[in-house]
């Protein structure tokens, strides 16, 4: 299976995408966003894939969001993407595009819904949470 992680290493939500895709035996095609910039038309692409809009795709906290005027709702789509090539740290992460679709997975579980290989074992994320059992299986929550 193809599988392309758009990723922030420095961002937890990010590397727990990459440890599910991994816990699934798969080795990703891993691209660090900040350092290697997806091109327009990819960007465009990813966003329209996972069913989101523009604005959506857009990450604001700890980002030029604010300062840069992005919130205007006059912004159009071709702006928004001007800023998020120009400033890759607006791009919201981890986007994640396999043979089964494209999801910006937050949270990093959302990533099991396009991962066509099972779960091999436990996971638990950064923050204690348990996501998968030890039979590999979803651990459903509230």
């Amino acid at each position: 299976m193809s599988v392309t992680i758009y990723h922030n290493p420095a961002c937890g939500t990010s590397r727990n995408t990459l440890a599910l895709i991994r816990n699934a035996g798969v080795e990703p095609f891993v691209i660090e966003y900040l350092k290697q910039p997806p091109e327009r038309a990819t960007l465009a692409g990813l966003i329209a894939a996972s069913g989101l809009q523009v604005r959506d795709a857009m990450r604001q906290k700890g980002t030029p969001y604010a300062e840069l005027g992005l919130d205007a709702p006059s912004m159009t789509d071709d702006q928004l993407l001007d800023a998020m090539l120009a400033h890759p740290i607006l791009i919201n992460r981890p986007f994640v595009a396999t043979p089964l679709g494209v999801r910006l997975c937050r949270p990093s579980e959302l990533v099991l819904d396009i991962l066509d290989q099972p779960q091999r074992g436990a996971f638990t994320k950064e923050d204690g949470e348990r996501v998968i059992d030890a039979d590999g299986k979803r651990v459903q929550h509230g």
